[in-house]
């Protein structure tokens, strides 16, 4: 299972703010679209990403007035990236050793959508949901 057949399913998708915008600015798409993370974007060049766990670290360190800086300043600048051919498997390793739970997905250097630790699990759960119908029908025809 690769990345682009999960795309295919989920959607291309991305939620993106510009380095500039106000954390309190991120913090309610966050909200409102109910997701972990959002991409840091100058038009279509990937800038960082920003996560719940970057936000809580900043108002714990400063506090609320954190809110009114830029993204930019809060965000994780080194991005990790996957591939639409990268496996299942592989992301599985990346966010495990990286301990992040969303990876952009970049093709010929275009962001194309963004996977999430739940995207996969998600998947994962199908596929043996799947596997396990069709041991069930092997042994009922058997």
């Amino acid at each position: 299972m690769t990345v682009r057949s999960i795309l295919n399913t989920k959607g291309h998708q991305i939620m993106s703010v510009e380095p500039d915008a106000k954390l309190a600015v991120a913090v309610k798409l966050l909200a409102e679209k109910k997701i972990g993370a959002v991409l840091v974007m100058n038009q279509t060049r990937l800038e960082g990403i920003l996560s719940e766990r970057d936000i809580v670290r900043v108002i714990g360190e400063r506090g609320a007035v954190a809110l009114e800086e830029p993204v930019s300043q809060v965000m994780t600048r080194k991005v990790v990236t996957c591939k639409e051919t990268d496996t299942v498997a592989e992301l599985m390793e990346m966010m495990t050793t990286g301990k992040f739970r969303h990876l952009p997905v970049v093709d010929s250097g275009k962001v194309v959508g963004l996977i999430s630790i739940g995207d996969i699990v998600k998947r994962r759960v199908q596929e043996y949901e799947s596997e396990q119908e069709a041991l069930r029908d092997y042994i009922k025809t058997a």
